[in-house]
């Protein structure tokens, strides 16, 4: 059956997922919706002449009524408005909220039926907007949660070890996507060693010798879209690719472990909160979650995260009533 892909929010991330998922040939067929529809047709025509180059050439059109999500396989939401330069992603909740409150009453009401991918930020609240909203089975409900920034942990894994980043085992962020995050370095691997061993004669460039390795590693890494920001206004390559990456899992049944933002349900002591967990994603979205054996300095760090979340979910809970 030919996958088809709807995409809402047609700007810098939406179309960066198009490309790459254009050029991985994921689907047979992409919607696009924006509210400014001028800017949908023109991805529309700039994608035409890249698809060109790849291997295959999708169709692509401009969906101008919601009903037409009917015959969609999934929907990838990247709308909201952008990330300001100093701002924290919680800090975008209230506008963002209003602009996925009235995304998912739409999607529910055209009688969608597919799995819905949700990298609009703060994303791990939205996420839980959308499901609440919408009613959908959390398993078809997920979010890119720290799917990127576990990438960005092992490049900077790989550049201190001088490996491949695709040699580097068990390295996940988890919790919010955002500056509560936690490294899970109790689990972290390179051909069997732990990273605590890694200073030893097998990787001589270690960054692991130092006392506060693990502080300086997550300040990097849950900083960086700042860092880029600062540099150039918007993060859109690297989640382009993420959100690409999470739908093969999910098109190719590839039952693939990542870091996605799912619904907890006792899973880590947690309930009624949706923050990057290790689950497995194949074609019904999220088959499973993971629960990794955590340090106890991990697990309170994961529990500080999920309360900062609850108490940014309070914090809108009036809107999705």
């Amino acid at each position: 059956m030919a996958v088809k892909i709807a995409v809402i929010g047609c700007g810098a991330v939406g179309s960066s997922f198009l490309y790459s998922a254009i050029h991985q040939n994921l689907a047979a067929e992409y919607g696009l919706i924006d509210y400014n529809e001028e800017l949908a047709q023109g991805q529309v025509l700039d994608l035409e002449d890249s698809s060109l180059y790849f291997d295959s050439s999708p169709r692509l059109k401009v969906i101008k009524n919601y009903q037409e999500l009917v015959s969609y396989d999934f929907v990838v939401i990247t709308a909201g408005r952008p990330q300001k330069e100093g701002e924290t992603r919680l800090e975008m909740i209230r506008d963002n909220a209003k602009i996925i409150k009235k995304i998912a009453e739409d999607v529910r009401d055209s009688g969608f039926q597919g799995i819905v991918l949700i990298c609009s930020n703060p994303v791990d609240v939205l996420t839980y907007v959308f499901q609440r909203v919408s009613s959908f089975k959390f398993k078809r409900v997920l979010g890119s949660g720290t799917v990127l920034d576990s990438s960005r942990l092992k490049v900077e894994l790989s550049k201190g070890l001088g490996v491949t980043p695709s040699s580097i085992s068990g390295a996940f962020i988890l919790g919010e996507h955002g500056d509560s995050s936690l490294v899970t370095f109790s689990n972290i691997k390179v051909a069997g060693l732990t990273v605590n061993r890694c200073e030893d004669n097998h990787y001589p460039n270690s960054p692991f010798c130092c006392s506060d390795y693990e502080e300086k590693l997550e300040q990097v890494v849950s900083h960086k879209a700042y860092e880029i920001i600062k540099r150039k206004r918007a993060t859109h390559y690297g989640i382009g690719a993420a959100l690409a990456q999470i739908l093969k899992s999910i098109i190719f049944d590839k039952q693939e472990v990542l870091p996605v933002s799912v619904l907890l349900n006792g899973e880590y002591g947690l309930s009624q909160v949706v923050l990057g967990a290790p689950s497995i994603v194949g074609k019904y979205g999220v088959e499973k979650i993971v629960e990794m054996k955590l340090s106890q300095k991990e697990m309170d760090k994961l529990h500080r995260s999920a309360q900062i979340l609850k108490s940014n979910i309070d914090s809108i809970r009036e809107l999705i009533q």
